[in-house]
């Protein structure tokens, strides 16, 4: 089955927030060489922080974060925090079953995944996503799980070009040695 939808709009009204959410090395890394995640995998399914799962109610994801995703199909990525949203200007001919695809702008993909989280937050996974979103001022918190390795090249945790954000630090938590920082995006 193929689902790609073009747009829809919604209040925001009864939404929960926009959440930058991701995992990233000690010198700013959010994937290695060749968007290596082994090292998150490795992190992740030791360590949990699951009042972020449990207040989580969909993601959007952008299409290189997806392909990388799939291409980790094989370890254990299980994801429960609702539906997922791949913003796209090209859907594939055959989608993963239970991800719906956006060809729509993106403020719309935001409306859209934020509507389908029935009131829990929307998390943003991808660089260049996120980027988009901060840039628009579409962002409530960045979430960021530092975990303590150095990666040394690789996708950095914001792309070129994004300019200043301000960010108001307001929680911070740990989970054996993994540390996730949490930031309200000043607006």
């Amino acid at each position: 089955m193929r689902r790609v939808i073009t747009g829809m709009g919604d209040s925001d009204a009864g939404l929960g927030k926009v959440v930058v959410n991701r995992a990233m090395s000690l010198d700013g890394f959010i994937a290695g060489p060749d968007d290596a995640m082994d090292w998150v995998v490795e992190y992740d399914k030791k360590y949990s922080f699951p009042e972020v799962m449990s207040a989580t109610g969909a993601m959007l994801v952008g299409r290189g974060t997806y392909e990388v995703a799939k291409r980790m199909s094989d370890e254990d990525t299980d994801y429960d925090g609702g539906p997922v949203f791949v913003l796209t200007h090209q859907p594939p001919d055959e989608p993963e079953q239970g991800v719906t695809f956006l060809t729509c702008d993106l403020a719309e993909a935001i409306a859209t995944a934020r509507a389908a989280a029935r009131g829990k937050n929307l998390e943003i996974l991808g660089a260049d996503l996120a980027s988009q979103c901060l840039r628009r001022g579409l962002v409530d918190e960045v979430l960021v799980y530092v975990l303590p390795v150095l990666v040394g090249d690789g996708v950095r945790f914001s792309t070129s070009g994004l300019g200043r954000i301000d960010l108001e630090p307001f929680s911070n938590t740990q989970s054996g040695p993994v540390t996730m920082l949490r930031f309200r995006v000043r607006k």
